[in-house]
């Protein structure tokens, strides 16, 4: 798959699209304009890629609306070199936009699929990350603590673990709630037994399941 002058275009007005809509940190925006969305789905289907819509990736998934990844990723507060634990790796689109964003990622998946094309194909396209198979709700004790912590799933919870393995300082993005809607929550932890949480409106994400699935 080639990455066209159309290509950058319309990656260009899809930064622009979720800019008018709020997304106003520039590291973000320019990573929407440089990550080739289209290359995260099936050839058939590359024209929905620079609408600013959600589309399904199989295994019960999708990737996530641009304005959705992008105001996540605002939240989140990325700075280059940062360590990032993202749970849900999906398409791996959300992942590639952390990198161009200079994180160092730590991404995990729950589906076995998933996982296994992700980690072949983003580092064909140049984006480099640490992948594991596993339960998100776990996350990677053994590898942190982390600077930041993005879930790209809905959890019906906020997973304490995972809120364990943040540094003083660090942010975790999160949405949660039930199956039908999920409230966008931030947590920074301020000291290693005090965290404050606050609500960024509602969305809809695919559950974050525990345990792994074949």
């Amino acid at each position: 798959m080639k990455d066209t002058y159309r290509h950058k275009g319309l990656r260009k007005a899809l930064a622009e699209e979720v800019s008018a809509k709020g997304i106003d940190d520039e590291s973000v925006l320019k990573a929407v304009m440089k990550v080739p969305r289209h290359f995260f789905m099936d050839t058939s289907f590359v024209q929905y890629a620079y609408k600013d819509q959600a589309f399904p990736i199989g295994c019960g998934q999708t990737i996530s609306q641009p304005y959705t990844v992008a105001f996540q990723t605002q939240l989140l507060d990325v700075k280059r070199h940062n360590k990032v634990l993202e749970v849900g790796t999906g398409s791996g689109y959300q992942t590639a936009i952390l990198i161009e964003m200079g994180a160092k990622v730590y991404t995990i998946e729950r589906q076995r699929d998933l996982y296994l094309k992700a980690q072949s194909f983003l580092p064909s396209i140049g984006y480099a990350a640490n992948f594991f198979y596993g339960d998100g709700y776990e996350g990677l004790k053994s590898y942190g603590p982390y600077d930041r912590i993005l879930v790209t799933a809905g959890a019906n919870h906020i997973p304490e673990k995972l809120k364990t393995q943040l540094k003083t300082g660090g942010i975790m993005v999160v949405p949660v709630g039930d199956s039908q809607s999920q409230i966008m929550t931030r947590i920074v932890r301020k000291s290693e037994d005090e965290f404050i949480k606050t609500e960024h409106g509602h969305f809809v994400f695919v559950p974050l399941l525990k345990g792994k699935s074949m």
